[in-house]
């Protein structure tokens, strides 16, 4: 539980400012400063344990002889501690998951303050140092349970009240969650302005693509069984890392046809570049990838002496186009990815690339998979992340959307929050009655959700609870 009251005051060594998380400054009855730092000495956690043990066990008696508990065990848990100057301790709290398996879900938990009449704003500082830590730490879901007379400062710094908690030896507590909006934050700023900002082509015959496909990455071009895509790279990526730009430009083309359930023809290319150097090595990135797909580079327009550019349009064929706005309430949301790889050096946290480790024949047997299982809808994962991603094949099919926790495929070291928020090299989100959760390797698959009746795509955690990861639609162009 989060509590902050008195307890004797200990002598440590210097804090080291390097570590800092955030330092604070109180005039009047406050310590003139203070730092708050992760404990990473065991005399710092002995201090912080001993501050613990004069609140809740002596004072307040709300456990008998020690408070110390299976967090306490966990080598997963963090402390932090508030320091002076002189490294005097004058306060701590820890935060640890909550489940065996880290799945984004963490708790702060055993919040003092020493002296609180001599320490005045010490307890708001560990707590939003708390909250900045597991932020940072990708996590998604923070609760705590504090006593009711400590609601109102939880309430005062932005934490959501979720109502009564258990009462411990005659003290009251309220259930209180932390809002983390990574989620919303992704989705908002690469997707919520599409509504406004395309809506003139959505004036003109045919705009934006014929009926059902609206929203889809790649589209049908009517009256023939081709389907289009095209992706841009950001003119800053393609500047700062040529290869890999040129990569990803046929990477997200064929991720947009196979979603679709198309075999690739062909890709034409548009680059530009500054010099003749860095032209020659995104065409080299590009060509790579290419051979690697089996896809032949048709033809394009490059430029030399100018801003670094490149954008990629594929062509394939497919005889049942797989739209993204085919589910129905009811159905099952399956994640098939490939969690082989590890973050991109340069993007941690950001892309995570598993594809350019793969063999011609594994990638050829990934495009392969969604035309054969043919589901209802499928849709490729972006740069608006899993979570995001959801919200937009539920918005196209005029529903809205479950994620289950502990059912999502994930890579050992990926956090939950940058899992789903980053762009995770190939990965296709699949709504059908029935379950994708038998796929070959190197893919994984799981059923992990479902598409409901509420607009929006919210997160189920193990013990029952709700949370919103996006509060209503992702791009605003509605059903397709």
């Amino acid at each position: 539980m989060l509590d902050g009251t008195t307890a004797p005051v200990h002598q440590l060594r210097a804090a080291r400012t390097d570590l800092s998380i955030l330092a604070g400054a109180r005039p009047a009855n406050g310590p003139s400063h203070f730092l708050i730092r992760i404990a990473d000495a065991t005399d710092l956690v002995e201090a912080y344990r001993s501050l613990r043990i004069g609140e809740f066990v002596e004072r307040q008696g709300l456990f008998d002889h020690t408070d110390a508990d299976d967090a306490d065990d966990d080598p997963r848990t963090v402390v932090l501690v508030a320091t002076t100057p002189d490294g005097t301790v004058i306060g701590g709290v820890r935060v640890a998951p909550c489940t065996a398996v880290d799945i984004g879900w963490w708790a702060g938990s055993r919040l003092v303050v020493a002296d609180p009449a001599h320490a005045a704003g010490v307890g708001a500082a560990l707590v939003r140092a708390a909250c900045a830590h597991v932020e940072s730490a990708g996590v998604v879901r923070f609760d705590a349970t504090v006593q009711d007379r400590y609601a109102s400062m939880f309430r005062s710094l932005g934490w959501q009240d979720r109502g009564a908690g258990p009462t411990l030896r005659g003290r009251e507590h309220r259930r209180m969650m932390w809002p983390i909006g990574q989620i919303q934050r992704v989705a908002d700023s690469t997707k919520s302005m599409l509504a406004d900002v395309l809506s003139p082509f959505s004036e003109q015959p045919g705009g934006l693509g014929p009926s059902g496909f609206r929203g889809d990455d790649g589209v049908p071009i009517p009256d023939t069984e081709l389907i289009a895509a095209c992706d841009a790279i950001i003119p800053a990526m393609v500047e700062r890392d040529p290869e890999w730009a040129g990569w990803c430009s046929i990477l997200v083309n064929m991720n947009d046809l196979t979603a679709m359930g198309a075999r690739s023809l062909g890709v034409l290319d548009a680059v530009g570049a500054p010099t003749r150097s860095h032209l020659t090595r995104i065409i080299r990135g590009i060509a790579s990838a290419a051979q690697a797909w089996r896809t032949p580079v048709l033809g394009g327009h490059t430029q030399v002496g100018v801003h670094a550019s490149l954008s990629v349009t594929a062509f394939g064929h497919a005889e049942h186009p797989i739209p993204a706005g085919g589910g129905r309430v009811g159905d099952t949301v399956s994640l098939i990815a490939d969690l082989g790889g590890s973050w991109r050096p340069g993007y941690h946290g950001r892309q995570w690339d598993s594809t350019s480790s793969r063999t011609a024949d594994e990638l050829a047997q990934m495009a392969r998979l969604p035309a054969g299982l043919r589901p209802a809808a499928a849709k490729d994962v972006s740069m608006a992340g899993i979570a995001g991603t959801l919200g937009m094949l539920a918005e196209s099919s005029g529903t809205g959307a479950e994620l289950d926790m502990d059912a999502v495929p994930r890579p050992s070291a990926a956090a939950m929050g940058s899992w789903l928020t980053c762009f995770p090299g190939y990965a296709m989100l699949m709504a059908d009655r029935r379950a994708v959760d038998d796929v070959p390797g190197p893919m994984t698959s799981a059923a992990c959700g479902r598409l409901t009746t509420e607009p929006g795509v919210r997160l189920r955690w193990p013990d029952g609870e709700l949370t919103v990861a996006v509060a209503s639609t992702v791009t605003g162009l509605g059903a397709a």
